[in-house]
């Protein structure tokens, strides 16, 4: 992939993220209907009740943040009428002039992760997003395809890196082709093997990356061998923050010489707050992370 491709120009995601983190803000609001949320937000555990879930967060997100990021799974649980009430909350979210990241962590091989692509990231098509999450534990470069036709089509992808489920440590903190390695700053681990790979396809070209990662606001970095040096320059995905534990003010702290490049995700810190609250507590939560990157 050439570096330009990996642009995606003045036009591409990662200029349009940069153009929207300066007026709006970085602030990433998870969509994420919940079995337990959707009873306290007094909405049935059906396709409708998501639906009218994403619909109210999204026009509580609008003029406070401006990127939100659906969890496909919790649509998905509901089948094809999921799938259509999904489809709806993510036109209404870009027709809202929001930027949607769809966090549905796809990766396959050969013309498969292209169907993914093709649903997801194609101009027109019912799923289109403006970004995509994705896997590469089938090999950062079976996503080559994907990546190619997000950056064409002036799309975004986050590649994950290093998650803040603890599972995660032991794949992602482990040393690649560990023969003769020991464990150092030198060290190449998993997860900063991938983060090496995003950056070696922008092969330093000037202007926003399209093509970031996922970083867990929880994840200690230098247990999974990254730092905040390693990851500055693109976009880095960072749920976590909030209910899982990792606190906006020390944003800065946890990322680093990265902390610019941060797009800081809530989801259940906010939604707790249910419909009426849901606009207060967004704007707190934007207010924190323009206080911490002042």
């Amino acid at each position: 992939m050439t570096a330009a491709a990996t642009r995606g120009g003045a036009d591409g995601f990662g200029a349009r993220l940069a153009e929207v983190a300066a007026s709006v803000g970085p602030l990433c609001i998870g969509i994420d209907p919940h079995p337990y949320l959707l009873e306290r937000w007094d909405l049935d555990d059906t396709a409708t009740g998501a639906e009218t879930f994403g619909r109210w967060v999204v026009e509580a997100a609008v003029g406070r943040a401006g990127i939100v990021k659906p969890q496909v799974a919790f649509f998905e649980r509901y089948g094809s009428a999921g799938y259509a009430a999904l489809e709806r909350v993510l036109a209404a979210a870009r027709a809202q002039g929001l930027l949607v990241i769809a966090d549905a962590k796809r990766g396959d091989i050969g013309t498969s992760v292209e169907a993914y692509g093709e649903a997801w990231l194609t101009p027109g098509a019912p799923l289109e997003v403006d970004a995509l999450t994705l896997s590469p534990y089938l090999g950062i470069g079976a996503l080559t395809d994907v990546l190619v036709r997000a950056l064409e089509l002036g799309k975004g992808a986050f590649v994950l890196a290093a998650t803040s489920n603890p599972q995660a440590e032991e794949v992602q903190a482990a040393l690649v082709g560990a023969g003769g390695q020991k464990r150092g700053p030198s060290a190449v681990t998993v997860a900063s093997s991938i983060v090496g790979e995003v950056h070696r396809l922008q092969d330093g070209t000037p202007g926003p990356s399209s093509v970031g990662v996922v970083v867990g606001a929880t994840v200690a970095l230098d247990r999974v061998g990254l730092s905040g040096d390693a990851l500055a320059g693109i976009p880095v995905l960072a749920p976590g923050f909030g209910a899982q534990g990792a606190r906006i003010a020390d944003l800065p702290a946890v990322f680093g010489a990265a902390a610019a490049d941060v797009v800081p995700t809530v989801s259940r810190s906010v939604l707790d707050a249910g419909p009426a609250g849901l606009a207060d507590a967004i704007s707190a939560a934007a207010a924190e992370v323009a206080e911490c990157r002042a």
